[in-house]
This record gives C-alpha cells, sequence and structure tokens, in this order.
C-alpha cells in the first residue's frame, strides 16, 4: 500500500464517523414495542444495522411477521420516530475530530456516504461534523443503489476527478468493505464501529485501524 497514492477518504457514517447505535436501537425498539412485537438489546443491533433501514427493520422483525406490509408499516413508523429522537446519545466517537482536522490540514479531500436515509445523512453531518468540508454527502436514496453496490462511490470519485484507486474507504462493517472493493478504492476496517475484526478481514479489508488517528499512518507508507 503506498501512502501517496491517497488523495480522498469516503467515509461510512453510522459506526465510523457517528456512534448512532443507542438512539437507532431505541427508535427500533418503540416501533416494535408499539406493533406487540419483542424488542433487542442494544447490541443486537450491532449486526441488524448497516444495508438500510428495510433491512434492519426485517432482521428486528419475528420471522413469521417479516412480509412487505408490515414491514412498509414499520418502516413508516421508524422514519418518523427517529426524526424525533436521532440526536438522544449520538455524538462522533472519540479521536474523530481531531482525525478529520488532521485530514483536513493535508488537504485531503473527504466524502460521506451512507445507507442511511439521504436526508438523515445530511442532518447528522450537520449537527455533528459541520467543522469540517465534505465535497460530497450521500445517504440512500432512490437514484443510487444502495451498498454494497458501487454506483455511488464511484459518483463521488468522478465528482472529486479521481481515479477510484486514489480513495481509502473507511467503514466499520462487510458491506463498506465490500462496496470499497467493488469500487476499486481501498477499504479500512474501523475496529471501533459495530462489527468485528473478523468479519472486517473476511470481506476484504487490507487495513484496520483501532483508533481513528492510525488512519494517517497509511498515508505515510
Amino acid at each position: 500500500m503506498n501512502g501517496t497514492q491517497f488523495k480522498a477518504v469516503l467515509f461510512d457514517l453510522d459506526g465510523t464517523l457517528l456512534d448512532t447505535l443507542r438512539d437507532l436501537a431505541n427508535s427500533y425498539n418503540r416501533v416494535l414495542n408499539n406493533m406487540g412485537f419483542p424488542e433487542h438489546p442494544i447490541e443486537a443491533y450491532r449486526t441488524f444495522v448497516g444495508d438500510g433501514a428495510r433491512m434492519c427493520i426485517t432482521r428486528a422483525l419475528p420471522v413469521e411477521s417479516r412480509n412487505n406490509r408490515i414491514i412498509d408499516h414499520c418502516l413508516r413508523e421508524f422514519r418518523g420516530d427517529y426524526a424525533k429522537h436521532w440526536n438522544i446519545y449520538t455524538k462522533p466517537y472519540n479521536g474523530i475530530p481531531e482525525m478529520l482536522t488532521m485530514l483536513s490540514e493535508r488537504d485531503l479531500k473527504m466524502a460521506v456516504l451512507s445507507n442511511k436515509p439521504h436526508d438523515d445523512t445530511r442532518r447528522c453531518v450537520k449537527e455533528y461534523l459541520s467543522r469540517w468540508k465534505f465535497g460530497a454527502i450521500f445517504g440512500q436514496r432512490k437514484m443510487f443503489p444502495i451498498k454494497p453496490d458501487p454506483t455511488a462511490a464511484l459518483t463521488i470519485a468522478s465528482q472529486f476527478d479521481l481515479e477510484s484507486g486514489e480513495f481509502l474507504f473507511l467503514g466499520d462493517t462487510a458491506t463498506d468493505m465490500k462496496t470499497a472493493t467493488a469500487a476499486g478504492m481501498v477499504p479500512v476496517g474501523a475496529l471501533w464501529g459495530f462489527r468485528t475484526l473478523e468479519e472486517l478481514q473476511k470481506s476484504g479489508a487490507k487495513a484496520t485501524i483501532e483508533k481513528p488517528e492510525e488512519l494517517l499512518h497509511l498515508f505515510q507508507k
């Protein structure tokens, strides 16, 4: 890995830049409770989230209740609830502000690509990360398939007028590692996030880091 080749970083959001787990889990659990379904421990949502809200709802529902009618209803209820309670416990992970500042000081381009709905993604970035410039902020929207499809990542590379190989892609799930690989970017696993070292390595991580500031080391190799 040649650190001099990298000119940009593409970030996942939930589990990478922001610790959103508790607010997400609480919103999903309120929806489940209101529908008469069992709730789940907050830690269970580490494996439920990452592939969009619809998939998270599907994973959280009892198997026998996973039909489109119930999923659609739960999804609407979740969006309404999360819009009211999205920023109670959410915060940047320790070391994220310092890492973003150091990247900015090196004039590296930065972008965010999330499977979170687009409006929610932009709202989170504005609330918690507005001190730093992100040249693109993409959440889930109809014009792009969700990750691990690489279309949105490649669109960001095109907007930055860079080759995909000039990007590090920092994320915390197999979905992120697969997206990076499919886009021709270098996948880097964030071990402070929602998933395990084993998952990240099996899904193609070229490097894993335990603390955000370690990302800077990859620009020096």
